[in-house]
């Protein structure tokens, strides 16, 4: 099966291949960038019509380079990304975080309170109304890894990952972390280490949820 990977910033790239590599190595797997995206939506601040059509154009190109699912991993464009499910139903089109948000309900309950740890400051305004759609019970605790995203964009890892792992330990009395960038799913190891509480990543969840959709058998089960 061919999985298009579609990605607002580059960083988003390697965690995704190294999941689908271990979950999932039998997948074909495509990428398609643009990661003029998140920074114009850094500069507008708003998702946009003009935003949502640019989307919903990534989606039918790799449809029609016969991807049987589209995976988003950008997390700040939830509307855009329903836009595409939309238009090319029944395909599956996953927004990056359903997956993650369905698993932590499932380990934490729908009472549960989630620390919600992000690297771009916007994806802590989209999210936690993605939590109140699925499990209105739930308690999103946002927390910005301030400094991380920049270390990344300077090739720095291990500072990306300190500094996620700083954050993380502040967030208190949440039953689950809940990593909000897809690049941040190389800073889980740290970041369970610091909190002692179990870590999801968006990579991982998203392909355990693909392969439920479209019939494939997964070897590998959500963190307990």
């Amino acid at each position: 099966m061919r999985i298009a990977l579609i990605h607002a910033l580059k960083h988003s790239v390697a965690p995704v291949e190294e999941a689908f590599a271990r979950l999932w190595p039998q997948a074909t797997i495509a990428n398609l960038l643009d990661d003029s995206l998140s920074a114009d939506l850094a500069r507008d601040g708003v998702l946009t019509d003009a935003m949502t059509e640019r989307f919903l154009t990534l989606a039918r190109y790799a449809r029609s380079c016969g991807a049987d699912g589209i995976l988003f991993t950008c997390s700040a464009f939830g509307p855009c990304i329903e836009a595409c499910a939309r238009d090319l139903g029944p395909v599956p089109v996953l927004k990056p975080n359903e997956a993650m948000i369905d698993e932590a309900v499932a380990l934490g309950g729908a009472s549960a309170r989630i620390g919600l740890l992000a690297t771009f400051a916007p994806t802590l305004t989209s999210m936690p109304p993605e939590f109140a759609v699925t499990a209105p019970g739930t308690t999103v605790v946002p927390c910005l890894a301030e400094g991380s995203l920049a270390a990344l964009d300077r090739g720095d890892l291990a500072e990306h990952d300190r500094l996620a792992a700083v954050a993380a330990s502040r967030v208190k009395d949440c039953d689950i972390i809940a990593l909000g960038q897809f690049s941040l799913a190389r800073a889980a190891s740290l970041v369970a280490e610091a909190t002692g509480r179990p870590v999801l990543t968006t990579p991982d969840s998203a392909v355990r949820k693909l392969q439920r959709l479209l019939g494939v058998a997964s070897d590998e089960a959500a963190p307990n």
